[in-house]
Parts: structure tokens; C-alpha cells; sequence
């Protein structure tokens, strides 16, 4: 197990990412990733440069599953069949193999793996960690189903989670070793609760793919059943009231976690709370666009413009302001699926 990120982690001791390798990097991110990468312009250098080297490493494996998406609610063009996004996933497995063995290729087509090597060094991230990533691109290409909320919640923390966790041993964080599996949990609330927000957001696009996120224990509950959502999305009309009271169920439930997550952001070091922070804000804001659609992710999708996300930011940092947004709580803070996320937590062996 590592110390995920343990204040002992000095930011002198981070390793220097090589420079072409990093604007590479920078380069993917801006492009894929627009509202992180304006998050992490708030971040310290020193963590900067690494977050977009991990971030870089993770929608680098998006993309080889799902295609460029566009963004705008439509399936990419250059969207790989199941077949190819299968062929993908083992492909990344090979590609984090070479680089936990320390051997992350060389020329510009493996820049994004040297720079992930890098961090991987320096914090002693455990290869089990990124790996329960590409289990999450694994169910995208085998386009699983999710019968429950407990489903539901394990694809999320592959996919979303691990993300957190990961940024988390780049950041540090301010907790002493005893409350170190409470900072992970709060991380892994904010990557659930992104990953919900996506999920509500993304129903119409991710139907015309031929998945269903939106497990079958919620879609019962309002009289739905999968194929219904596949024939909503293919029919180009709005969601049915059904369909957009399970959305409106899932940013509610998305809305728990956010309030979880939020006492995790002052466990963090002062100079990363602002861009956690303003991503949290940014993303909660995009369910509430949602539901100013009416809950209706078909026919369009819930986005902000850059000026609303800068006015987001702004409001984060004011936030951010308050001595109490900045004080860790002295009592042990908890989540709605605390006992979940600890378990998934000790399964890619950064908690005991």
C-alpha cells in the first residue's frame, strides 16, 4: 500500500516531467478535457504539471475506447466498434504493463506514458489503481449491464474514482496517518458524483451507443425498463416523465456525494483546494442546467459556456475564502456508501 499523497511528500521531491512529454500532454488535456484543464490552471506548478500527466494517461484510455467525443451530445464519427474497443482496452493493459516495469516506450506516441511513469515514481501509486481504470473501459467495451445501485456505484468508482484517488497521491493531503482512509473516501465521493452527473447528463448519447448506465433497480421504480430508454433516445423525441424523474433520482443522488465530498476539499493542501473546489462547482452546476432542461438528456445536452465556468471558478475561490471551508473537521466525516468505497479502496490496495 502507498501513503496515498501523505504530507510528507514535498513538492521539491516531485519529479521533473520531461518538456516536450509534458506539452503534449498539456495539449491533450486542453483539448479533451476543457473544464479540468481549466481547474488546473489554479493548481501549483509542481502538482499541475503532474495532474495533466495523470489526467492525460486517463483520457488517453477514454478516447482509445470511445472515440474523439465532439462534446455536443452526438456519437463520434470515429467511434470503434465493440470488437476494436475490446482489442483497445488490452492494448492499454500492455501499454501500463511497460510502464510499471519501467519501460514506457519511447517517440512522441508514448509521451503521454513516459510523463504517467513519472508520477507513478514518484508517488508509489499501486499498479492496481490504474488498472481498476481500464476495468472501467473494459465494461464500456463489453457494455455491461447494471442491475442495482451497488452496479452501478462499482462502475463509477472505476471509472471516476480512481481518478480521484489518483490526483490525490499527487496532491497530498493534510490528515494525519490515522484519518488516512477518510481523505481517500471523500475523494472517491467527488469521482461518484461526477461520474452520476455524467451519466444523467450523457442518457441520450450513451443510448444511440447502445448502453444503459441507468440501473435497472431505478429505472423499475419509475416503470422503465432498458430497452424503453434505448427506444426514447433512438425516437429523437423529448425523455418521457418517467425517464426524467430516474434523471432527476440520479443528480439527487449525485447531489449526496457532492455534500459529502466537500469537507474533503480543506483535508487537501491549501494551494490544490481552489481548483478541486471549482471542478466540484462546475460539474454540480452542469446537473443544474440539467434539471433547468427539465431532466431531459435526449434531445439536448447540459453544458456551460467557458464564461459561466470562469464565474464558477470565481465563486469557488470566494468560497474558499471562508476560515471554515478551509478547516479540516476534528470529527470524522462520512458519506452515503462509505462501506462500499472502502471496500472498492482496499481492493486496489491504497487503504490497509
Amino acid at each position: 500500500m502507498t501513503d496515498a499523497g501523505s504530507s510528507a511528500l514535498a513538492v521539491s521531491n516531485r519529479s521533473e516531467l520531461g518538456r516536450q512529454d509534458l506539452i503534449l500532454c498539456q495539449r491533450h488535456i486542453a483539448h479533451h478535457s476543457k473544464s479540468f484543464y481549466l481547474s488546473s490552471l489554479l493548481l501549483p506548478k509542481a502538482i499541475r504539471h503532474e495532474a495533466w500527466a495523470l489526467y492525460a494517461f486517463c483520457r488517453q484510455a477514454d478516447d482509445a475506447v470511445d472515440g474523439d467525443n465532439p462534446g455536443d451530445g452526438t456519437v463520434p464519427v470515429d467511434a470503434p466498434e465493440q470488437v476494436a474497443q475490446q482489442q483497445a482496452v488490452r492494448s492499454l493493459r500492455r501499454r501500463l504493463d511497460a510502464v510499471y516495469r519501467g519501460e514506457p516506450g519511447t517517440g512522441p506516441g508514448h509521451a503521454i506514458d513516459r510523463s504517467f511513469y513519472a508520477v507513478v515514481e514518484r508517488t508509489k501509486m499501486p499498479k492496481a489503481l490504474p488498472s481498476r481504470l481500464l476495468d472501467g473501459m473494459a465494461q464500456d467495451a463489453d457494455q455491461l449491464l447494471y442491475g442495482s445501485w451497488e452496479d452501478l456505484y462499482g462502475y463509477c468508482f472505476n471509472v471516476a474514482a480512481t481518478v480521484g484517488l489518483m490526483m490525490t497521491c499527487v496532491m497530498g493531503h493534510k490528515l494525519p496517518v490515522a484519518r488516512h482512509a477518510e481523505v481517500l473516501l471523500r475523494a472517491s465521493d467527488l469521482g461518484v458524483a461526477m461520474q452520476l452527473t455524467n451519466i444523467a447528463r450523457d442518457v441520450g448519447e450513451d443510448a444511440r451507443r447502445g448502453r444503459v448506465y441507468l440501473p435497472d433497480e431505478l429505472l423499475a421504480r419509475h416503470g422503465l425498463r432498458r430497452e424503453q430508454v434505448l427506444s426514447e433516445a433512438a425516437s429523437g423525441q423529448p425523455a418521457s416523465a418517467a425517464l426524467r424523474q430516474v434523471v432527476a433520482d440520479l443528480l439527487a443522488r449525485a447531489d449526496a456525494h457532492y455534500l459529502a465530498a466537500e469537507p474533503g476539499i480543506a483535508m487537501l493542501p491549501d494551494g490544490a483546494q481552489w481548483a478541486i473546489r471549482s471542478a466540484s462547482r462546475i460539474y454540480q452546476r452542469i446537473g443544474g442546467v440539467l434539471r433547468g432542461q427539465g431532466c431531459d438528456s435526449l434531445t439536448s445536452r447540459a453544458r456551460l459556456s467557458a464564461l459561466a465556468k470562469i464565474c464558477w471558478l470565481l465563486g469557488a475561490y470566494g468560497a474558499g475564502l471562508r476560515p471554515s471551508a478551509r478547516r479540516v473537521s476534528a470529527e470524522r466525516t462520512s458519506g452515503p456508501a462509505d462501506a462500499l468505497l472502502l471496500r472498492y479502496c482496499r481492493e486496489v490496495e491504497i487503504v490497509d
